[in-house]
């Protein structure tokens, strides 16, 4: 049931490739080896997900009752999939602060998708959610394979523990929720898209879990995740792209924030980290404009397109950007919803149709 009515998931990681690929070039064996590392399993788990989709993978059974089914599995610093059960729904915490972590972010995710937007698990249909921890060692990544969540220690140089930022852990799984929706593809604009829109409901689960409004959000992806020797803040800004970090060892935050910066380049899927950008700074602009909380007006219009079934698989910035406007307009009329999202859109250059 990987592909789920014609659907076929990707392989998609927190830390872009070009953010370790720089790393792997330092002259510091103990920054560069893990990065190296890290690429290679990247490459192996990216193989291992093309072939489960063609070959195709275990149906999950579910229960769609408006309650998560988590289970956490320790993969005791190796790699197979998903290691030994530690943690499974309503056991109560243990010893491991990684595994409470990861099974909270997993509950903060359920909960925002089923309160704020009525939908049961990633899938709307009571998907149980999976996860793994203390995958491999000094791994320093996080992903969603098409199935379940893998969560890399950190190298403790460069990056910590994957389960500290929930907005990772709320990314990662968002990816599953456009993989049972839209599907875009992972390339591109369209992959672009995928990517921000991930970063959208992960920037939107942690504000509802601090119970943050637009303007007291630091708008930061992976804030927390970056080891005191790196200068900078996050992975990735929504607020400012191209800020959230400028390190000899990683290098300058690529990101821009609108089209006349965008990145043309064969690396990264066509830039899909990079590009996301734009539609990212759009959001913010949206929602910082609409004030309040972001996920009820502004999260609620991304969330309406997300899965209307009008969003194309190659959908590009445009066609997206038209479709906000129009759903904007469906759910809240001509107002300051439809205002806002149509100046967002302006400023970052992106045109509608």
């Amino acid at each position: 049931m990987t592909t789920h009515g014609g659907f076929e998931p990707v392989f998609c990681t927190i830390v872009p490739p070009h953010v370790l690929d720089k790393l792997a070039q330092a002259e510091d064996p103990s920054l560069a080896g893990p990065a190296r590392r890290t690429l290679q399993r990247d490459a192996y788990e990216r193989t291992q997900r093309r072939l489960t989709t063609v070959i195709g993978a275990s149906a999950v059974a579910a229960v769609a009752d408006g309650k998560p089914q988590r289970t956490i599995h320790d993969a005791r610093h190796g790699t197979a999939l998903p290691g030994h059960k530690v943690r499974g729904e309503g056991d109560k915490p243990g010893k491991d602060a990684t595994v409470n972590r990861a099974y909270a972010g997993l509950g903060a995710t359920f909960e925002l998708f089923l309160q704020a937007y009525r939908r049961d698990s990633i899938d709307g249909n009571g998907l149980p959610l999976n996860a793994t921890v203390h995958y491999d060692r000094d791994y320093n990544n996080a992903f969603w394979n098409g199935e379940q969540m893998v969560f890399g220690d950190g190298d403790g140089e460069i990056f910590l523990d994957f389960t500290i930022p929930i907005d990772v852990i709320g990314h990662e799984l968002a990816h599953g929720v456009t993989q049972y929706t839209a599907n875009l593809t992972y390339f591109g604009q369209p992959g672009a898209l995928n990517e921000s829109l991930s970063d959208v409901f992960g920037a939107l689960i942690k504000q509802y879990t601090l119970g943050q409004t637009a303007a007291e959000a630091d708008w930061l992806i992976g804030a927390g995740l970056l080891a005191p020797r790196v200068t900078g803040t996050a992975l990735r800004s929504m607020k400012e792209p191209g800020t959230a970090y400028d390190d000899d060892v990683l290098g300058k935050d690529p990101q821009p924030a609108t089209m006349d910066d965008f990145v043309r380049t064969g690396r990264d899927n066509g830039g899909v980290h990079i590009n996301s950008g734009i539609p990212n700074h759009a959001f913010y602009l949206a929602a910082t404009a609409l004030g309040g909380h972001a996920w009820e007006r502004a999260g609620q219009v991304w969330y309406d397109v997300l899965t209307s079934g009008r969003l194309k698989q190659q959908a590009m910035f445009a066609d997206f950007a038209t479709l906000t406007v129009k759903a904007a307009r469906e759910r809240f009329g001509d107002g300051e919803e439809l205002d806002a999202v149509s100046k967002a859109w302006e400023q970052v250059g992106v045109r509608t149709l």
